[in-house]
């Protein structure tokens, strides 16, 4: 059986996988993302006990319980690159023999929930309001440094996408990739469900003009504009595509949620943007719990 070379499968000097500073068993199969790490405890709070806190750069992990349900709370950081260590050394941990680094005989599958801030890009979707994103459109890189494959209506949306944004090759080359059925489907009631696009930046990526001007002025409007049958842009963000590129690949169930803290379309911002994000924790708790 193949070996995976210590160059290549990273291990720190207690025999956890590097950037997480995780074992196997300090990891529960159910997890959810965040990306400032000093939002773990906003989640874990709700736990009913913690058994492990591990920290190592930016991500900080806490695993525990609520009732009989093992979950972990891990933070990312910003930005599709720590998507890809992440939802790597998440997959290892399960699926890779840490001690021999083989490729185990038994798949594990995980369920990773994001939990995090947007941008609407619709005016009837206001900010202190919640999305449960259907696909991911990536506009970032990072998918096509992987082998994947479409399903017909992905690729029909994705060239649509293309099409009506003008998005050419000298920005990025789009990708999509979808939510969980099994997981969306517990998030409808009172969350807007549609597109998500993943930027690879915060400011002139998503069309913002401090102090540089912008090679595509008409693009955030584009993106409010984009149909396709029943589908259209709800916001926008910078981790979505990659948390659902990879995970697909890899063979995992993952959603992203996010609190809409800003609305590009009305130019208004939460007032209280952490009693949002409090309250999606609660609600996607309260779910995943039942699931």
């Amino acid at each position: 059986m193949h070996q995976i070379a210590a160059s290549e499968l990273i291990l720190n000097s207690r025999g956890a996988i590097y950037h997480l500073d995780l074992l196997p068993h300090e990891l529960a199969h159910t997890i959810i993302t965040v990306g400032d790490p000093d939002r773990v405890s906003a989640v874990s709070k709700y736990f009913d006990t913690i058994a492990y806190r591990r920290q190592h750069r930016e991500f900080v992990t806490h695993t525990g319980r609520i009732g009989n349900k093992n979950i972990s709370v891990i933070s990312t950081g910003i930005g599709t690159d720590n998507i890809d260590i992440v939802m790597n050394e998440l997959d290892a941990l399960v699926n890779i023999d840490l001690t021999s680094r083989t490729v185990k005989d038994d798949f594990t599958a995980l369920q990773v929930i994001r939990i995090g801030t947007a941008g609407s890009l619709q005016a009837d979707i206001p900010v202190d309001s919640f999305v449960a994103s259907s696909h991911g459109i990536g506009i970032d890189n990072l998918l096509h440094f992987y082998r994947h494959d479409y399903n017909m209506e992905e690729k029909e949306l994705l060239q649509s996408f293309i099409t009506q944004t003008q998005l050419h090759d000298n920005i990025a080359i789009p990708y999509i990739s979808s939510a969980n059925v099994g997981l969306i489907k517990h998030f409808t009631q009172n969350y807007f469900n549609g597109i998500t696009i993943t930027c690879p930046g915060f400011y002139g990526p998503q069309g913002r003009i401090l102090r540089m001007g912008v090679s595509h002025p008409g693009f955030i409007d584009r993106l409010t504009e984009f149909s396709f049958g029943q589908h259209r842009i709800c916001n926008f963000e910078m981790e979505t595509s990659g948390i659902y590129g990879l995970g697909k690949i890899l063979g995992h169930q993952c959603l992203s949620l996010s609190a809409i803290v800003a609305n590009r379309v009305n130019k208004t911002f939460s007032k209280d943007g952490a009693a949002a994000v409090d309250e999606l924790i609660r609600k996607t708790l309260e779910i995943m719990v039942g699931i």
